[in-house]
């Protein structure tokens, strides 16, 4: 009796890609006088120190909205701030 041959089964280690959905870029602000700007920063904020002065101390009329989350998680934007937001600069600091 001959002996039954073997199947191995095995899976793809490349995997399957799902499709992301993309946005495209919004258009380049031409100055941040008068902006509102969202700052939103995770984790230790140590480092978004300097450049949040810097924005300050250049651009005096910004409107800077400070968002800080010391967790993993970032802090969302509700639907009316992006309504009201000119910009949005996002800090991961770990």
């Amino acid at each position: 009796m001959a002996e039954k041959e073997k199947t191995y089964r095995c899976l793809n280690p490349q995997g399957i890609e799902l499709p992301v959905k993309t946005f495209p870029l919004a258009p380049r602000l031409d100055t941040l006088d008068g902006k509102m700007i969202y700052f939103s920063i995770t984790g230790e904020p140590d480092i978004t120190i300097p450049p949040e002065k810097r924005l300050r101390n250049d651009y005096p009329n910004i409107r800077l909205e400070i968002k800080k989350s010391y967790t993993i998680e970032p802090v969302q934007i509700t639907e009316e701030e992006m309504k009201t937001a000119d910009g949005l600069i996002h800090a991961i600091c770990w």
